[in-house]
C-alpha cells in the first residue's frame, strides 16, 4: 500500500513497476488513485491532483550554412549543432506547489561552474489567480521570449532581443516573480533577480522586470494582444562585458552543442566593449512593446525594444539602441496557433490531419540600430557613428505530429556602418531544424 502523501515521490518507481510487472495484478492505494500517462513523456499523478510527476524533454538538431557578412572572410561556413537538448522534470506537490527543472545537455544554457540549467524553479499557486515563482528562471520580457522555444515561428528569436541580452536571461542568477491573469483579459507579472555578476563590494547586480499584457480576445484563432515591458539593472561600481554582439538569426556562426563556424564566424560587435571598468556606467534600462493578432490560420505579431546604458563617468557616453520586428504567418492546412492568456503567449499548432500534419509559412523583418558615441576612431570593419542591421527571413514549418517539427528558414542580412574583414555588408544563410519533444 502507498500512502497518499507519498504518492508524488513514489510516482517514478511505481510507473516502472507497473510497466515491468504488469502480470502482478492491480496496484491499489489507501489514498487517491494514480493515473499514468505516456503520451508526450511519462506523467504520473493522483486523481485528486495533489501530486504529479512528469518527465519530458526537447531535442533540437540544427544545421545552418551561411556566407558574406556572417563569416569574416565572406566565404561559405556552416554549423551542425544541438541548439537545445533539454531533459525536463516537473510536477506538483501538495496541490499548490509546482516545480520545474530543465537541464541543457547541449550546454547552451548555464556554464560548468553553475550548472547547465535552463530552469530550476518552484512556484506557489495557492493565491489563485496569482502565482509566486522562485529560483533560477528567465525573466519575463517580450512575446517571443514568453513563447516556448519549441513553438516560436522562426528558428531563432528576434535580433532586437540581442540588443540587450540580459533582459530575459537568468545569467546563472536567482529570482522571484509574481504574476497572474486579471479578469480573463489581461496578464501582469513583475520580478526581481540577483544576477551572477558583482560590484566592487561583492554585491550582486539586481534586475527588475515588469510585463503587462491586455488581451481582450484570447482564444485560439481569435487573438488581440497588446503589451508593454520594462527591465532595469543597477550597474554602479560593476565591471562587465557591455558588448552588443547580435548573431542576426544565424546561431551557427558561434554556438555550443556541436560544430560552428569557429574562428571564421563573424559575431560582430555593434557597440560596447569587452570590459567596461567599474564606475563607467550607472544603470541599464530597456522598454518594450508587443502586438499580436490572430484570425483563424493567420497571425501577425510585432515587438519594439529601446535600450539606454547610462554613463557614470566623464570618459564615457551613453550607449543607446533600438530594434523591432514584424512577422506574418499562415497555416496553409487551416489550423490556428494555440494562445494561452496565462503567460500571454502563443503555443503549438496541433495538426488536424495526422497523416499530412500541419504546414505553416511565414515572413519576418527585423531591424536594429546601435548608437555608441564611445567609438571615436573608425576601423576596417566599423565606421564612427550608428551601426545598423536588417534581416529578412522567410520560412516553412512542418508540424508532422504533436512531437515532431521540421523547420527550414532562409535569412538575408544587410548592415550599415559595420562590415566583415572582407568588406561584406550583407550575407545569406539557411537554417534547418529537426525537433522532437516528449
Amino acid at each position: 500500500m502507498i500512502r497518499k502523501h507519498f504518492a508524488g515521490y513514489a510516482a517514478t518507481a511505481l510507473a516502472l513497476a507497473v510497466s515491468a510487472q504488469a502480470f502482478a495484478g492491480t496496484v491499489t492505494t489507501d489514498g487517491a488513485d494514480i493515473v499514468i500517462k505516456t503520451k508526450g513523456g511519462l506523467e504520473v499523478g493522483t486523481t485528486d491532483k495533489e501530486f504529479s510527476f512528469k518527465l519530458g524533454g526537447r531535442l533540437q538538431a540544427d544545421y545552418s550554412r551561411f556566407d558574406g557578412f556572417y563569416t569574416k572572410n565572406g566565404n561559405n561556413g556552416d554549423g551542425a549543432y544541438f541548439r537545445r537538448a533539454y531533459l525536463e522534470l516537473g510536477g506538483t506537490v501538495y496541490k499548490d506547489w509546482k516545480y520545474q527543472i530543465n537541464y541543457d545537455m547541449s550546454h547552451n544554457s548555464g556554464n560548468a561552474d553553475n550548472g547547465y540549467f535552463d530552469e530550476a524553479s518552484f512556484s506557489y499557486t495557492g493565491f489563485s489567480p496569482v502565482t509566486l515563482k522562485f529560483g533560477r528562471f528567465d525573466p519575463d520580457f517580450g512575446l517571443e521570449k514568453a513563447t516556448s522555444s519549441k513553438w516560436v515561428t522562426a528558428t531563432e528569436r528576434t535580433s532586437a532581443y540581442e540588443l540587450a541580452d540580459w533582459i530575459n536571461t537568468h545569467q546563472d542568477g536567482m529570482g522571484a516573480q509574481v504574476g497572474g491573469v486579471v479578469a480573463n483579459m489581461a496578464y501582469l507579472d513583475a520580478g526581481v533577480y540577483a544576477k551572477d555578476a558583482d560590484d566592487t563590494d561583492g554585491d550582486s547586480v539586481k534586475q527588475f522586470n515588469f510585463r503587462g499584457v491586455f488581451a481582450p480576445l484570447n482564444t485560439d484563432g481569435n487573438v488581440l494582444h497588446v503589451g508593454v515591458d520594462y527591465a532595469y539593472r543597477d550597474l554602479d561600481d560593476v565591471a562587465f562585458d557591455s558588448r552588443i554582439r547580435p548573431r542576426l538569426g544565424m546561431r551557427g556562426i558561434a554556438t555550443n552543442g556541436g560544430n560552428d563556424a569557429g574562428d571564421n564566424g563573424n559575431r560582430a560587435t555593434f557597440g560596447g566593449a569587452t570590459l567596461s571598468p567599474a564606475g563607467s556606467y550607472k544603470d541599464d534600462s530597456t522598454w518594450g512593446a508587443e502586438f499580436a493578432y490572430a484570425f483563424g490560420p493567420f497571425s501577425a505579431q510585432a515587438e519594439y525594444l529601446k535600450r539606454k546604458l547610462k554613463a557614470d563617468a566623464d570618459a564615457y557616453e551613453d550607449i543607446k539602441a533600438d530594434g523591432y520586428y514584424g512577422q506574418l504567418a499562415y497555416t496553409i492546412t487551416g489550423e490556428s496557433r494555440v494562445y494561452k492568456l496565462d503567460g500571454a503567449k502563443f503555443d503549438t499548432i496541433k495538426p488536424a490531419n495526422k497523416e499530412i500534419g500541419a504546414w505553416e509559412v511565414f515572413y519576418r523583418y527585423d531591424h536594429i540600430k546601435v548608437d555608441d558615441p564611445n567609438v571615436v576612431v573608425a576601423t576596417a570593419t566599423r565606421d564612427v557613428g550608428d551601426t545598423k542591421a536588417s534581416t529578412n527571413t522567410i520560412g516553412v514549418n512542418w508540424y508532422a505530429n504533436e512531437a515532431v517539427k521540421v523547420s527550414l528558414d532562409y535569412v538575408h542580412v544587410s548592415t550599415d556602418g559595420i562590415r566583415n574583414a572582407n568588406g561584406d555588408d550583407d550575407g545569406n544563410g539557411v537554417v534547418t531544424r529537426l525537433q522532437y519533444v516528449f
